[in-house]
């Protein structure tokens, strides 16, 4: 304490010497009232605050050995005389001359990952662009039976190209019926690509390492309602959607739907799987060129009980493959997904009639005159190469004259009797040939131990597959009428079974063997009509409906790649 007070002592004598040798600081009024040595220190700090500085300053220097002097704030460069309480910032550029001569000496290494360190604005950090036109891509499309081949394009070419390619290079039937499907196993979600569609802007909206591919198919009902709007829009579905409708009939309204500017919505019931959750809600959704939405009372239509669910122009409508992932009420389940890859939303339907009437109806809203020009564009090329389609199904009979090639010249047969009997006459003269050429061959039926048959060949027979995998294929190709496929029948022996597609169902018919005077033949209505073998059977059908709901029109085939 002795201490302490010495030392506060000196320090006044000191600041009273100083001031006496600085007279200038104080004003004379200030420095007449300090001449005492009891003067007030506080009044004298706050007097000569901007001097204390320096006088605490000699003082260490006083202190410091040697005489060394440090420096003071105010012999320090302007820019760093700051006050006490403002924060001082140091510049940090210091480079040891030593490193700046080995870093220069260095030699220059390529950087391996140039767009880890781009600009934030060059184009690796921008939004997903579409892929340049001049480069070429490689585009992998797989077939039914799990063949495949890479094919190089172009950004700008759409999937019609690539399906005329493929048909071309293995002499398909071509047909706008062959389609480019997108694939996606791991969701088990798959959609028939437009023809203006480019595959390559596709497969760019892909994940990383994902499964999703692409398949070359043969889809009928592409453009089928077109031709049959009757089949694919159902009266309950239209009647009613717009009551100034009522008394339309329902051809004037399937054609209004065609129309694009003047279509009416769809409605009916439909089952939604809820986000986060395994249930299902069973709801009324109405589908109009505004958007999707669903009634959350009823099947009210009034605004206040319209939720909005998704919209058209903005999403994709896939079918679901798979009941059992998604544990969906029915088999009819179909999913609209946006532009993110988890906005998805599953739908399923009651029916498949309504299901193809929602997914169609979603097309034509999305791309209603994109797609009657995709259609007018596939009639062009289909005319320009009919010489290459089959004779059975080549299109409208009015257009084949019957003909009379007995004489040296031909000549036009005017006379329908005539006609009619010369057809006759040929039809008996070719089944005649037929059956002579195909008994020459041994029969599948007969124990000749032949490992192959001839029908074996043909693109509609399956082999040895289930019930349900000839459904599956006939759905896959579009199950419209007339769609087929021929199989070996897993419960009775040397039988077969032809699955047919008859008013969105598919049914199927037991193809037997019967024999007669030790000859084998095959037939379906218990030996009335009786065929030589399964080609013989199936040319018959196709022709002439016979015993079944509707003649054989699109058979279901699969193309290795």
């Amino acid at each position: 304490m002795y201490q302490q007070e010495n030392v506060d002592m000196r320090a006044i004598c000191r600041l009273r010497e100083w001031i006496k040798g600085h007279p200038q600081v104080l004003s004379s009024d200030s420095t007449a009232g300090y001449q005492d040595a009891d003067m007030d220190i506080v009044v004298l700090e706050r007097s000569v605050s901007t001097r204390l500085g320096n006088l605490y300053q000699k003082d260490a220097e006083s202190l410091l050995p040697n005489g060394h002097r440090t420096a003071s704030p105010t012999d320090l460069h302007p820019a760093l005389r700051t006050h006490s309480s403002q924060p001082l910032h140091i510049p940090v550029h210091r480079q040891l001359k030593e490193e700046e001569f080995r870093t220069a000496s260095l030699p220059t290494i390529p950087n391996p990952f140039p767009e880890l360190c781009s600009h934030p604005s060059s184009p690796t950090f921008s939004s997903p662009h579409p892929p340049s036109t001049r480069d070429t891509h490689v585009i992998t499309v797989f077939s039914e039976d799990g063949m495949r081949r890479s094919l190089g394009v172009r950004a700008a070419v759409t999937a019609r190209d690539i399906c005329c390619q493929l048909v071309d290079r293995h002499r398909c039937v071509d047909r706008d019926t062959w389609a480019l499907v997108e694939c996606h196993p791991d969701s088990a979600l798959e959609r028939c690509l437009e023809d203006h569609e480019l595959p390559v802007e596709v497969q760019s909206t892909w994940p990383v390492n994902s499964r999703n591919k692409f398949i070359f198919r043969k889809h009928y009902a592409k453009y089928e309602f077109f031709r049959n709007p009757q089949t694919f829009f159902p009266m309950q579905m239209l009647a009613g959607s717009l009551e100034a409708d009522a008394g339309i009939p329902q051809a004037q309204l399937t054609q209004n739907f065609l129309n694009v500017r003047s279509c009416p919505e769809i409605q009916g019931f439909l089952h939604l799987k809820e986000k986060g959750k395994k249930t299902w809600r069973r709801l009324y959704f109405f589908l109009r060129r505004s958007g999707f939405y669903y009634s959350t009372k009823g099947t009210s239509k009034e605004p206040r009980h319209l939720q909005y669910f998704a919209d058209v122009n903005e999403s994709n409508i896939y079918t679901v493959t798979s009941r059992k992932m998604y544990n969906s009420p029915t088999d009819h389940g179909f999913c609209v997904k946006g532009v993110a890859v988890t906005d998805k939303r599953l739908l399923c339907c009651e029916d498949e009639q309504s299901h193809k009437c929602w997914m169609t109806a979603f097309r034509l809203l999305k791309l209603g005159p994109q797609l009657c020009l995709n259609y007018q564009l596939s009639q062009q090329k289909n005319a320009q190469k009919s010489w290459n389609e089959p004779a059975v199904g080549r299109g409208p009979e009015t257009c084949l004259v019957p003909m009379d090639f007995s004489g040296c010249t031909g000549r036009v047969i005017e006379n329908p009797s005539e006609a009619s009997l010369v057809a006759e006459e040929e039809g008996l003269a070719w089944r005649q040939k037929k059956g002579v050429q195909r008994h020459s061959l041994p029969s599948l039926c007969q124990d000749s131990g032949l490992s192959t048959a001839i029908h074996k060949s043909q693109p509609w027979f399956h082999g040895r597959i289930s019930r349900e995998e000839a459904h599956r294929l006939i759905v896959q190709h579009g199950h419209i009428d007339g769609v087929f496929l021929m199989r070996e029948s897993q419960r009775t022996p040397k039988s077969f079974v032809l699955s047919l597609s008859h008013h969105h169902k598919t049914k199927h018919f037991l193809v037997a063997p019967c024999e007669e005077d030790g000859q084998m033949f095959f037939t379906m209505d218990t030996g009335q009509t009786r065929f030589n073998d399964l080609i013989q059977l199936v040319d018959f059908y196709q022709i002439n409906r016979g015993a079944l709901p509707c003649s054989l029109k699109h058979y279901c085939t699969r193309v290795s790649l």
